[in-house]
């Protein structure tokens, strides 16, 4: 059966952390693909400023991901226009393949977070939970919170590999004119460059 990742988030930037965690998962769960989908508004994040417009999170995305064959983009959130709530597209990879087996990917902080989800039961009902730890300091609060939603799915945790970078960072890093492009794809660097990406 094939296996295929849901990687959702705002990806804003999308970074070499979001890259390690999709590598991690693929590896760790023997997924043949990973679709990652930027979330029009994120249900966690409807207050942010200072972000990218989703064209600009998805032409970065693309960028990420020249040359990763076993890595895809969807703009099915973004064409949504709406908060973006992972149970309806899940819903949505569900009947684009019924015969496969998904993947729900996610870093420490969603995890954590995950019975606060809307429709969180639905979730784990139409996909397996894969998380690879941001830090190694998350790992025995992850092991709580695996333990607490295994009666309702199933939940895989990684703390082996970790790839401590966040998006929040390097947005503020950016606009202090600082140098990120250790944390980022080169492409993306250029791209932020060239669109004045997180100037203000």
């Amino acid at each position: 059966m094939k296996r295929i990742g849901i990687y959702g988030g705002s990806f804003d930037p999308v970074h070499k952390g979001h890259l390690h965690l999709a590598e991690v998962a693929m590896r760790r769960l023997a997924l043949d693909e990973v679709i990652f989908v930027p979330a029009y508004v994120s249900p966690f994040k409807q207050e942010k400023t200072g972000t990218a417009e989703g064209r600009h999170r998805l032409a970065m995305l693309r960028l990420a991901l020249e040359g990763k064959p076993a890595m895809q983009v969807s703009d099915y959130e973004l064409k949504q226009e709406g908060v973006s709530y992972s149970v309806y597209t899940l819903r949505h990879f569900r009947d684009l393949h019924p015969e496969a087996k998904l993947v729900l990917l996610m870093g420490s902080d969603s995890l954590l977070s995950f019975d606060r989800w809307y429709r969180w039961q639905e979730l784990m009902g139409l996909a397996e939970l894969g998380c690879v730890a941001r830090t190694q300091e998350d790992a025995e609060k992850l092991a709580v919170q695996a333990e607490k939603l295994a009666p309702f799915g199933t939940v895989h945790v990684f703390c082996e590999e970790i790839l401590p970078v966040s998006s929040t960072e390097i947005r503020q890093n950016l606009k202090k004119g600082e140098d990120c492009s250790c944390y980022l794809p080169e492409k993306v660097v250029q791209y932020i460059v060239t669109h004045h990406l997180y100037d203000q």
